[in-house]
């Protein structure tokens, strides 16, 4: 959560800044601010509520060097006064992302030292701290110093009055990177946010402390010693981050799932067989070794990694357990050292799976495996196999693109481990190659259906509440369409697999209960029809995203979406798609704010 941006120039970066903060406002958008330093004073901005509004406040404003951010509350209200940058004594300024854990201990002693605190937060506690080590002027031993007493999470940006060209920024368990410029530097949360002034960016590491100049930057890692990180020349562009012809970035990333798809399987798609070289170099001896998948994951992850449990149990015939990454840390498990981890992240920093990762390795799983958008993102470097999945820049909170790159990622992994495990013929193997070539244009004609589903979607203008139903392997896909819909349009929505309808959940069914279905035309169809039947017998209104030959017919109160084809194993990517346009439209119904949802944030870095 959060967006951090600073930099150091010979001109005015007020404008750098703020138009970063646009770029990172999917990581917080509730208040925002930034500082400048100008003729020995900080001249501070903040505003309660989007970048729009800081960035007409700051009009005026000027400065060389400078930090920014845009906010998603933790401690504190949204509100102004809780608003970054925080300033210590007219002298330090700083802004965080991440929890420091033992801020009320901190706090405590440092109002004993006569430090005054205007805010709510526990960021605020990390400027008075730095301000308490600063008397000899050094503001990268200060900052260190500060660092060491701080438990918890953080990326920060640090800069003093009387330092009219210096930097600082740090980072531990939140991500935070480097952009290399000429005789101008730059820090952020994400790449994107520094497109607009250069592509040439250095990671920083876990524990890193980078100060930043003019001319140059020098980097320290963990133990203050100095380190050498490489630059990368960023592959983004602006196009990737610009809206273009569409109204949200949610409905822009729908669209972009045909090319998302062809990026993340191009490996294979260009390729007669399947290897494992494609997850590292390393994989070669860890399949054959590996006795069961454990599959760690939050929110719309965890969704494609229980779509991934049929995948895997039914064609690699490995069994295959899937858990929530933030209750797994938590509870004591048997580790089985031939168990292969495999961790899910859009971003490849959210703090539940990596902290869960952790606990993993160090309960002594060695075989770990991440699927990940995000190439240098922490879960990626501290995982021994990896699969991008290239999706591309993803903005909008609700993850669309992300979420069936992941799928077809996993498919890949059940393809490989069965090929390994000698259970897929070299047939099948061209079979599912060439369903997965036909894969983008599948979900290109599935695209197509958007004016239709924009039309069902005005049935649910005035509903407050849904039902979802999926079962077998599409039940998941049931769980991800409730999600979504929830997620933007603040309808509440519970997924169910059908089968458990007459179990509780079809006590709720009536006509003010909309009950969405997915229907693929599979081995569990038959079944699922008379789930259906019982909504109908009980006044509920169905909408049912149905294959082409499933024989479902339209009548009353029974509205029928036709999918274009079966895709057999692949059904669930082609089925989540309809269930995004629908969650959009019926957010468009509804008025509310589809890429910035209330109370959520894309990234999140904080537990």
């Amino acid at each position: 959560m959060c967006g951090i941006v600073g930099a150091v120039a010979k001109r005015n970066v007020v404008s750098i800044l703020v138009n970063g903060l646009l770029r990172l406002e999917y990581r917080g958008y509730d208040s925002a601010g930034l500082v400048v330093v100008r003729d020995g004073k900080l001249d501070r901005v903040r505003s309660n509520g989007r970048v729009a509004e800081l960035e007409l406040k700051s009009a005026n404003t000027y400065g060389e060097l400078g930090i920014a951010h845009t906010r998603w509350a933790t401690h504190g209200v949204p509100s102004e006064r809780n608003a970054h940058p925080h300033i210590s004594r007219d002298l330090i300024a700083v802004v965080h992302n991440g929890i420091i854990e033992n801020y009320e201990t901190l706090r405590t002693g440092l109002t004993t030292q006569g430090y005054e605190f205007t805010s709510d937060t526990d960021t605020e506690v990390i400027a008075h701290l730095i301000h308490s080590h600063y008397a000899q002027g050094n503001l990268l031993a200060a900052t260190q110093q500060a660092l060491a007493q701080l438990v918890g999470a953080y990326a920060i940006g640090v800069v003093a009055a009387d330092n009219p060209h210096q930097l600082i920024a740090a980072r531990k368990g939140s991500p935070l990177l480097l952009g290399v410029g000429e005789c101008e530097h730059f820090v952020a949360s994400d790449m994107s946010a520094l497109l607009q002034v250069t592509k040439n960016v250095v990671y920083l590491e876990e524990g890193d402390v980078v100060e930043v100049n003019l001319a140059d930057y020098r980097i320290f890692d963990a133990q203050g010693k100095a380190a050498q990180r490489p630059v990368h020349v960023s592959e983004l562009n602006n196009d990737s981050v610009e809206l273009g012809e569409y109204q949200h970035y949610m409905q822009k990333e729908i669209h972009e799932q045909p090319q998302a798809l062809a990026n993340t399987l191009e490996s294979v798609c260009n390729s007669q067989s399947l290897v494992p070289g494609i997850f590292g170099a390393e994989a070669n001896n860890i399949f054959p070794k590996i006795e069961n998948i454990l599959i760690l994951a939050c929110g719309t992850s965890h969704h494609a990694g229980m779509v991934a449990r049929y995948w895997l149990e039914e064609l690699a015939g490995i069994q295959c357990t899937v858990e929530i990454a933030s209750e797994y840390r938590y509870r004591t498990s048997v580790a089985n050292p031939k168990t292969l981890v495999v961790t899910i992240s859009q971003s490849g920093e959210t703090a539940d799976t990596l902290a869960a990762l952790n606990h993993a390795k160090a309960t002594g799983h060695a075989f770990t495996l991440a699927i990940c958008n995000v190439p240098e993102s922490a879960i990626i470097r501290q995982s021994k196999l990896r699969l991008l999945t290239r999706a591309g820049p993803e903005i909008g909170v609700a993850s669309t693109k992300a979420f069936t790159t992941q799928l077809a990622a996993l498919f890949l992994l059940t393809l490989v481990l069965a090929k390994t495990r000698g259970r897929l013929s070299a047939e099948k193997e061209q079979q599912f190659l060439h369903e997965l070539r036909h894969l983008p244009s599948a979900v290109q004609k599935v695209l197509a259906l958007e004016p239709q589903i924009a039309e069902m979607s005005k049935h649910f203008a005035d509903k407050h509440h849904a039902l979802f139903l999926g079962r077998g392997l599409h039940y998941p896909i049931a769980l991800e369409g409730a999600l979504k819909l929830k997620e933007i349009s603040y309808i509440h929505a519970e997924a169910y697999p059908a089968g458990e309808l007459k179990h509780g959940p079809l006590a709720l069914v009536d006509k003010d209960m909309p009950v969405v279905s997915v229907a693929p035309n599979d081995a569990l169809l038959e079944k699922l029809k008379s789930n259906l039947q019982e909504v109908r017998a009980r006044g509920g209104e169905l909408f049912v995203f149905a294959d082409a030959d499933t024989q479902i017919k339209e009548a009353e109160g029974i509205h029928i979406l036709q999918m274009p084809e079966h895709a057999g194993f692949l059904s669930p990517i082609l089925h989540t798609v309809p269930l995004q346009l629908l969650a959009y439209y019926v957010a468009l119904q509804k008025g509310t704010d589809v890429d910035k949802p209330r109370n959520l944030a894309k990234s999140v870095t904080v537990e």
